[in-house]
């Protein structure tokens, strides 16, 4: 007798459980960094005309150097998957490569992709929609996309390296700030643990898709025409992370209203439920010494470690529609304090 069962249909291949972990969430933790960089610094070339104008030593976005008077910014980056959707995540992966020019100032003219597949264990044709979803970030972007580089690795991995161009006089650095500037970010928080659950449960976060893939191009613009002179963008070591980095290599301390800092939609819920990932406590433990948290609660605490992949900016200065989250003051005891709106600064 004929069968007149349906056909079995094969499950979504969920790209998430092929990496041990997700997004920028996967970072090198950044104390430990730190010291395997420290001291990598090459002298001036000998007779060269690209001049080095942003290296290591502040753990800026990108490197910048200066060609007949106008600056080339270089950054890469790359990681395993952070949602299931191949799509997804390559427009999430470039969009997020992308940022490091725009968050030096630059506009980005050229990438090339970077991509790591288990070729014996998933299907290319899920490669060549992760491809598809970076080279239509790229496009919107007005950025080239020229090829790359592949290789066949146990995890999948995906990314950019980018190269833009800006004005030297007009960078955003985060070694540009000044006591009396506020702080306004550009993207809320809370794609890390929203990511977590995504990975863990298989439910689908439209709203952090929605931010992951927007670039920060018109928040950069923004800021340019308003006449900043430092910023950052929000990544893999959070927002207290980068805030550090920021504060210390411009040599002020930050004030941070932790009642202004916009989150996403079930983003409490998720740290409540304990989707936190490893890179987010790594992050608050590296940030603790420097950090005056007053009485701020401990939900709060990682949501502002969070380790964000594709996060926006966090600009000196104001950007139209963009919340200000605090102010920068001279250098005090701590790089960061912690208040709520109303109850003092402090230092």
């Amino acid at each position: 007798m004929t069968s007149t069962s349906a056909p079995t249909r094969q499950a979504p291949v969920r790209l998430t459980q092929y990496a041990h972990g997700g997004g920028c969430a996967c970072k090198i933790p950044p104390g430990e960094l730190e010291e395997v960089v420290a001291g990598l610094t090459a002298a001036p070339l000998a007779g060269g005309d690209t001049p080095l104008l942003v290296g290591l030593a502040t753990g800026d976005d990108a490197a910048v150097v200066t060609h007949r008077g106008t600056a080339l910014v270089c950054t890469a980056d790359f990681f395993t998957p952070v949602v299931d959707d191949p799509y997804d995540w390559g427009r999430i992966a470039a969009a997020n490569a992308l940022s490091d020019v725009y968050a030096m100032g630059g506009r980005p003219v050229l990438a090339v992709n970077l991509l790591g597949w288990p070729r014996d264990r998933l299907p290319f044709d899920l490669a060549r929609e992760v491809l598809r979803g970076g080279l239509d970030i790229a496009t919107e972007a007005g950025c080239h996309v020229g090829g790359g580089h592949s290789v066949d690795d146990p995890e999948p991995k995906y990314g950019m390296a980018v190269t833009g161009l800006a004005d030297p006089g007009r960078l955003l650095r985060n070694d540009a700030g000044r006591p009396g500037l506020p702080l306004s970010l550009t993207k809320p928080l809370g794609v890390g643990v929203l990511n977590n659950r995504h990975k863990a449960t298989g439910e689908r976060f439209e709203q952090a898709v929605a931010t992951m893939t927007a670039l920060n191009r018109d928040a950069a613009e923004a800021a340019l025409a308003a006449g900043a002179a430092c910023a950052t963008d929000v990544t893999g070591f959070g927002f207290l992370g980068h805030l550090h980095k920021l504060a210390r290599a411009s040599g002020v301390t930050a004030v941070v209203d932790t009642a202004a800092v916009p989150y996403l939609e079930g983003a409490r819920e998720a740290v409540r439920d304990g989707y936190v990932s490893g890179g987010t406590r790594r992050n608050l433990e590296w940030v603790a010494p420097h950090t005056d948290f007053g009485d701020t609660d401990e939900d709060t605490r990682l949501l502002l470690a969070d380790a964000q992949t594709s996060g926006g900016l966090l600009v000196a200065g104001e950007v139209p529609g963009a919340p200000v989250v605090g102010e920068l003051v001279p250098r005090g005891t701590h790089s960061i304090v912690l208040r709520r709106r109303g109850c003092g600064a402090g230092r």
